[in-house]
């Protein structure tokens, strides 16, 4: 691949990363309003809303690639770990605000996942 490819794909990623971000913001923000939920019930049920829309057009428009279950798993090992990592990391600054505390979560989850999902998580299975 030349760099040029790399960094389309790279530019793609960031694109529907955003996009998914938008999504995990506004999903766990609703819940936090409307359910006054904690910020980690709201983060869970905005990372799976995230994640679905993440799932999807990764795999199809980033990494060009066919569904299947075992990258699928990887996926959601790659997404749930990195968010369960953020959200350890972000409970080490004392942020009070539940909207800032959830900014920060998504703003450290795509720092590393672009990297793993390209040669990890899509790398090509080899059948047997």
């Amino acid at each position: 691949m030349s760099i040029k490819t790399h960094l389309i794909q790279l530019a793609k990623y960031g694109f529907f990363g955003v996009l998914a971000t938008l999504i995990h913001l506004v999903s766990a923000w609703a819940v936090i309003y409307f359910f006054a939920a904690s910020v980690f019930v709201a983060n869970l049920i905005a990372f799976l809303t995230a994640f679905g829309f993440s799932y999807v057009f990764q795999t199809l428009y980033v990494f060009k690639s066919s569904f299947h279950l075992l990258k699928f798993v990887k996926f959601f090992a790659v997404q749930f770990g990195t968010f369960l990592f953020a959200y350890v990391i972000s409970d080490v600054f004392p942020v009070s605000n539940s909207y800032l505390h959830t900014l920060l979560i998504v703003a450290i989850m795509p720092l590393v996942t672009f990297t793993i999902h390209k040669f990890w998580t899509f790398k090509e299975i080899e059948c047997s």
